[in-house]
């Protein structure tokens, strides 16, 4: 995976949030046992913008580089189980990372989209598109004995949108001292 292609992308990008290895195989695993087969082709993930702009990957991608080298490794609450409709996510409380995304809004704001000038609320999604019944069972199912826990967001990773599984274009280890 480069770091830096040297021309901008042609597809709109998406940035996302790293998790801890163990963590991540874990809501692969949910992902993955209650996601529809043919609409699951992501690993499970946490977006923090949904739609930058490709032709500004150069200076999106310096920018970041910046950002994770002075942020730590971020200690993330997972908080609850949310109903969303037509699927169920686990919610995740970090005031590090609301920062962090409100930091970079103002920074791209005059090219950011509606959803991405929205106040950030955390969730990885383990279950999308299906009947709000089979949802509202999952949710039930996993609510009934869950308990709060911690994982970590080591990271971020920017991704070019192209229809169907995202492009992997660079990772950004947070380096910073906790």
């Amino acid at each position: 995976m480069p770091d830096f292609p040297p021309t901008a992308i042609d597809a709109p990008l998406i940035l996302t949030l790293l998790l801890d290895e163990e963590a991540q195989q874990h809501f692969d695993r949910l992902r993955t046992a209650h996601f529809p087969p043919a609409r699951n082709y992501l690993r499970a993930h946490v977006t923090l913008f949904h739609h930058l702009p490709g032709a500004d990957y150069a200076a999106l991608a310096q920018q970041l580089q910046a950002v994770a080298a002075t942020t730590p490794p971020l200690l993330l609450r997972v908080a609850g189980v949310r109903f969303l409709g037509q699927g169920v996510a686990y919610s995740l409380e970090n005031d590090q990372l609301r920062q962090l995304h409100r930091g970079l809004q103002t920074r791209w704001a005059a090219t950011l989209r509606p959803q991405d000038l929205q106040p950030l609320r955390p969730h990885i999604t383990v279950q999308n598109k299906v009947l709000p019944a089979v949802a509202r069972s999952l949710h039930e199912q996993l609510s009934a004995d869950f308990e709060p826990y911690d994982v970590t967001g080591t990271g971020l990773a920017l991704w070019a949108y192209r229809g169907g599984p995202w492009e992997a274009l660079a990772q950004f280890p947070f380096e910073g001292k906790g």
